[in-house]
């Protein structure tokens, strides 16, 4: 079994480096799920590249490239990719 503690090591995708270990996590985190039966919906996962200097780095989850967007609604509060609330 997959100790959750010990899993994940990125916190944030700041440079090149650290896309091979977003991409570890996120490949950790499917197969956790996978584990307990609790299978993610990729179509419902989105990438948000927060900043200007981000690496855009992409994603897989399950094969799956979740969908890249440059905002998002949740609880009618819209988080926009340059942390503005211009769309509010």
């Amino acid at each position: 079994m997959i100790n959750m503690l010990q899993t994940f090591v990125s916190k944030l995708c700041c440079s090149a480096e650290d896309v091979s270990t977003l991409q570890s996590d996120l490949s950790n985190l499917v197969a956790w799920t996978k584990e307990r039966q609790m299978l993610f919906n990729v179509e419902k996962c989105k990438v948000m590249h927060i900043g200007y200097n981000n690496v855009q780095a992409e994603c897989v989850m399950n094969n799956v490239k979740p969908e890249c967007v440059s905002d998002e609604k949740d609880s009618n509060v819209i988080i926009s990719d340059d942390l503005k609330s211009r769309k509010q």
